[in-house]
């Protein structure tokens, strides 16, 4: 009987992964990655829509192997190692030695900025993979824009006498020939854009965009301002972190060690995190995971029912933990991302359940202690540690988790606006009007003139618009 593709992936997962295809002789063919497997493999179905070269290759296909991974990016990195040590014979990309291009921050008093292709290992602190050299290019004029980290070698600094280019554009903060004070501060700042981690940071740059505007200071208010859109937009293009070991993640063992810590068993344990932007957009997220890795299955996000404990991180993780015990998976182990009253409030909230606080410390991914079932304080946990790394593992997973759904939420949000309760004004109407005009406020100030010269809104929907903002009667 004539095998049917789709009996070869039937069964394939709705998660991020990689899948290997073989032939009748058991001979690898191709080894790709997909952030949704089961969508990637039923693209090989309707053969006529591949690529020559494809065709060729699926008509030969009798076997498909698939592995999960955490993320897309770790599919990635597993995609590439697959290539180099088993050659595949029909992947014609990242045969010729080359990697997928990374970002590295050097060890050195002014650590240094930049790009590579390589082993991991040649750098201490890497970030990536990235899926084109264009995305890590935009990355890297992000930071240079927002923290001036130097990208030059350390040969060209120390034969410095005066400021490059880049200190003239604002690009650099010359620590070649200019004292520095904040280069730390900067550089620590970097490291948490490049971990995604860049929402607190827009919070604090809008609060002193706000203090210099109140001091009249508009010269430093623009610059924060900058900062904020330069750090919107690549959150806009979501940026993470992938650290060396990520393919080689061995969870059975690392939940091992959490329960004999914890002197627990863990079939399903869940991770919480908030998110909000000075109590706008407040949304909570809980990721889960057991001995064979992440639960999709198991992942919730909350918006927040009850108005009142906006911008209250404690109230909010009361709630989202009520809902998700009520309504969740059944959980063997609550981890909460925070200290004392956070682990406090979980306690009260499901009393039944041990709870885990983990908390970021004063420098993140630095000096992170832990807050135990019986609410004693445990900060000596080796850094290196595996248990360490799948506490920082699963924290991270659910500070990812819910800071992509807060920026989602935030932008429906931002798109939603007073034109909305304006009678006869559609999506595409609003749509015409706030890229005509900018803002909704600029469209309240239009007289009409301005409204008619609107493309496609039309003179009874101008009259509505300016009757709305300035009570006419019609």
């Amino acid at each position: 009987m004539k095998i049917q593709f789709y009996d070869l992936i039937e069964n394939s997962p709705s998660a991020p992964g990689i899948y290997k295809m073989y032939d009748a002789d058991g001979v690898l063919l191709y080894v790709g990655k997909a952030k949704n497997l089961s969508k990637r493999l039923r693209q090989y179905m309707d053969i006529s829509k591949l690529e020559p070269h494809k065709q060729v290759m699926r008509s030969l296909v009798t076997r498909v192997e698939w592995e999960t991974t955490a993320t897309e990016s770790d599919a990635l990195l597993l995609e590439q190692k697959l290539i180099k040590t088993e050659k595949p014979k029909y992947n014609i990309m990242l045969t010729d030695g080359k990697m997928y291009p990374m970002i590295a921050l050097t060890n050195h008093k002014y650590p240094r900025l930049l790009k590579f292709r390589g082993k991991i290992s040649q750098r201490r602190d890497v970030y990536g993979p990235y899926p084109s050299v264009s995305a890590l290019n935009e990355t890297i004029k992000t930071i240079q824009k927002v923290c001036k980290i130097r990208t030059c070698t350390d040969t060209f600094m120390r034969n410095r006498t005066r400021p490059c280019l880049l200190y003239q554009i604002g690009r650099c903060s010359a620590p070649c020939t200019i004292l520095q004070k904040d280069y730390a501060e900067n550089v620590h700042m970097a490291r948490r854009i490049l971990t995604g981690d860049s929402e607190p940071i827009i919070a604090d740059l809008t609060a002193e965009m706000k203090k210099h505007s109140m001091n009249m200071d508009f010269e430093s208010a623009a610059r924060c301002r900058d900062k904020i859109a330069e750090l919107t937009h690549t959150s806009n293009r979501g940026i993470q972190q992938n650290r060396v070991h990520s393919t080689d993640f061995n969870w059975n063992e690392k939940v091992n060690l959490l329960e004999d810590f914890l002197k627990i068993k863990i079939n399903c344990a869940g991770v919480f995190d908030n998110s909000h932007l000075f109590g706008k957009s407040p949304v909570g997220a809980m990721i889960t995971f057991g001995h064979e890795g992440f639960i999709k299955s198991g992942y919730r996000h909350f918006k927040l029912h009850d108005s009142a404990r906006a911008g209250n991180d404690i109230a909010m993780m009361e709630e989202f933990i009520s809902r998700a015990v009520e309504h969740g998976p059944k959980l063997d182990l609550i981890i909460v991302d925070g200290g004392i009253a956070q682990w406090n409030i979980a306690h009260r909230t499901a009393p039944n359940i041990p709870i885990l606080g983990v908390t970021k410390g004063e420098v993140r991914n630095g000096d992170e202690h832990f807050v135990l079932p019986d609410g004693t304080i445990c900060n000596n946990i080796p850094k290196d540690s595996n248990l360490f790394l799948l506490l920082r593992t699963v924290r991270d997973e659910a500070h990812r988790f819910v800071i992509t759904f807060h920026r989602t939420t935030r932008s429906k949000t931002m798109t939603s606006s007073v034109l909305d309760d304006i009678e006869g004004i559609g999506p595409s109407r609003k749509k015409a009007l706030l890229t005509h005009f900018g803002s909704a406020r600029a469209v309240s100030e239009a007289d009409m003139k301005a409204l008619l010269r609107v493309p496609g809104l039309g003179k009874s929907a101008a009259k509505k618009i300016y009757a709305y903002f300035h009570s006419e009667v019609i």
